[in-house]
């Protein structure tokens, strides 16, 4: 883990979900990065961007798993704008105490390691839901809608957004494909 020290010029984003496609600023460099000791996945409840509190829908996390890595994105934002950065995203991640922010190195692409910032669920709050399984997070994703809309366009999005940038996720593959299952037999029910 890093100090606050180390929050200067050097500091990068890790993006691993929506701030892959979706940042909310122009970074000055982006790479693709690893972040060891972590896994991405849909565990969290969503009461405002994805879903409501009446009809929660799913965000992704990065939860601490020793014997996992995530791939992702670093971002470094300009110079000038570090803690503009650092605020619109702290805005945006920190609108529930569900997510902690945490820093840490992680690798780029080139080998170099460089001091981030990213967001770690709390499994502590009561928006984590680590427990559910894969094909009940599908049935939640297909019907959940928030202020930024649907939870199927998260979903659909990050995985598209991964794919562009060449890295694969097979657990938010097989997630999607089973969230267009839910659909297709949705779309058969009606037409029944």
């Amino acid at each position: 883990m890093l100090n606050n020290q180390v929050l200067d010029s050097q500091l990068w984003i890790f993006a691993y979900g929506s701030l892959i496609w979706n940042p909310g600023f122009e970074p000055e460099q982006t790479y693709h990065a690893t972040l060891p000791a972590y896994k991405r996945s849909f565990s969290m409840w969503s009461v405002h961007y994805r879903g409501s509190k009446a009809n929660p829908g799913l965000v992704l996390a990065l939860e601490n798993d020793p014997q996992c890595s995530c791939q992702g994105l670093a971002l470094k934002p300009k110079h000038n704008q570090i803690e503009d950065v650092l605020s619109t995203v702290r805005n945006r991640e920190l609108i529930s105490s569900a997510y902690l922010e945490t820093k840490a190195w992680i690798t780029l692409e080139n080998g170099t390691e460089v001091p981030a910032v990213f967001y770690v669920v709390n499994t502590k709050h009561s928006q984590y839901c680590g427990h559910l399984s894969t094909s009940e997070k599908a049935k939640i994703i297909h019907s959940a809608m928030g202020n930024k809309g649907s939870n199927q366009d998260y979903l659909f999005n990050t995985v598209k957004a991964l794919q562009k940038i060449g890295l694969n996720d097979p657990y938010l593959t097989n997630l999607a494909h089973q969230v267009k299952e839910v659909n297709s037999c949705q779309l058969g029910q009606r037409s029944k």
